[in-house]
């Protein structure tokens, strides 16, 4: 590109040719920034606008090789110590631990589809950290994939329902999917059954029993968790569960520190996969982003729910800490 002897910013440049020529002699050709601004004739600080915008459009994707995280001291002491199949451990710093939940969301999103084959069949449970990993999901499409939504929508304030964290799942995945259009819990157990009777329902129960991996997130069992806020159990109820040993929820359902599915009086009255059906697959992905939730996370993982986790450093070391 010819020199004009006049500096040039981005404002002034009609097209995409000098961003794209900028980001390619930064990552291809190796100059530096200031190399760059003598070859085009422009300020340091041009180039470095340059190159966001190159970012920002989407024409330089960068990511570290997924065998930084899968190769973490911690996560190879994860797999080893419960069994894991691999485990993703995302690193963070002591002044920016609010900043966790959404760097594991971003390594799960980036680690999903390297999980994922043509012809899987994906079941997706519910959530706020699903529903932000689908949004982090860049569009990819994989052949054949068919997502299934494991639990039955509720009316939430938040906008990560079930069927919209499935739903999200299958756009940027290009995958066909199959939601479940029943509420997560009834009011009567008779009127569970019916609507499981019903043909539509029972063919989707029947789709959705066919996955082979699954993706989900393990709620704690506190009074402000998502089981109480959107309505799938009461205070009293929690109450009830927190009785009988309950350290998690999946999928709408409690679990004890064994991951032992704890019966109770939702069950009759829930649309949700069983957990009997969830340790009968190839592959189980848990993404939990808050070490407040090591306890449930560890409970699933003795359940047998679990063959991947993506985490954070510190709930990996909680975890740890608590046991084999």
């Amino acid at each position: 590109m010819p020199a004009t002897g006049t500096q040039r910013t981005p404002s002034q440049v009609s097209g995409d040719d000098i961003v794209v020529e900028t980001a390619w002699l930064y990552y291809e050709d190796g100059l530096n920034q200031n190399e760059i601004a003598t070859a085009l004739d422009v300020s340091r600080a041009t180039v470095v606008n340059y190159l966001q915008l190159a970012r920002d459009r989407g024409y330089v994707q960068v990511r570290l090789a997924h065998e930084a995280f899968t190769g973490h001291r911690l996560a190879m002491a994860l797999r080893e110590t419960f069994g894991l199949v691999a485990a993703y451990v995302l690193p963070e710093r002591q002044d920016a631990r609010h900043e966790i939940a959404a760097r594991v969301v971003r390594g799960a999103a980036d680690w999903l589809p390297s999980l994922l084959a043509p012809g899987d069949r994906l079941g997706v449970a519910w959530g706020k950290t699903i529903y932000d990993l689908a949004e982090r999901l860049e569009a990819r499409r994989i052949d054949d994939l068919t997502v299934l939504q494991l639990v039955g929508s509720m009316a939430t304030p938040y906008g990560f329902s079930a069927d919209v964290c499935s739903s999200n799942v299958a756009r940027k995945l290009g995958a066909a999917c199959v939601n479940l259009h029943v509420p997560a819990i009834l009011s009567e157990a008779r009127i569970a059954r019916t609507l499981r009777d019903e043909a539509l329902i029972a063919a989707q129960f029947e789709a959705m029993n066919t996955f082979n991996k699954t993706l989900f997130a393990v709620g704690s069992c506190t009074e402000d968790s998502h089981v109480v806020s959107s309505g799938v159990a009461t205070r009293q109820e929690l109450a009830w569960y927190l009785g009988q040993g309950a350290v998690g929820v999946l999928c709408g359902r409690f679990i004890d520190r064994a991951g032992a599915h704890i019966e109770g009086p939702l069950d009759a009255r829930m649309m949700a996969v069983d957990l009997d059906r969830m340790r009968q697959r190839e592959a189980g992905i848990l993404v939990s982003a808050e070490p407040e939730r090591a306890t449930a996370a560890l409970a699933a993982i003795r359940g047998g729910y679990v063959t991947h986790l993506v985490t954070g450093q510190a709930q990996a070391e909680a975890m740890l800490a608590g046991g084999g």
